[in-house]
């Protein structure tokens, strides 16, 4: 299973985590975990793109964390927001369908 841990201060996502693999299919055909897998690392690439101060993150084999600068500008914040938002949407849309293979958690701080 994946698990997908999305933290929050206040009403703004401040980090994220994908873990896991789904088992849907074997590793390297599996397809599900291909698409989270897309979802995420497109997520990390547009907000090191998009944002003057780049996130801390951390890529290995099964595991991508992503954790925002404390003191983002206004601009950065409101940019991050929009990205990673519609990432929680994507996936979430996932789980709806495949919810077996993927475990979202919503932790506020």
């Amino acid at each position: 299973m994946i698990r997908v841990l999305i933290e929050y201060r206040d009403d703004d996502i401040v980090a994220f985590s994908v873990e896991g693999h789904a088992g849907y299919a074997q590793k390297g055909s599996d397809i599900y975990c291909a698409g989270v897998s897309a979802v995420a690392q497109t997520t990390l690439l547009g907000l090191l793109e998009q944002l003057e101060e780049a996130p801390r993150y951390q890529v290995e084999q099964g595991c991508l964390l992503c954790r925002l600068p404390e003191n983002l500008s206004s601009r950065d914040r409101e940019r991050a927001q929009t990205i990673l938002t519609t990432m929680v949407l994507g996936l979430q849309a996932m789980a709806e369908v495949y919810g077996e293979y993927l475990k979202i958690e919503l932790r506020r701080q």
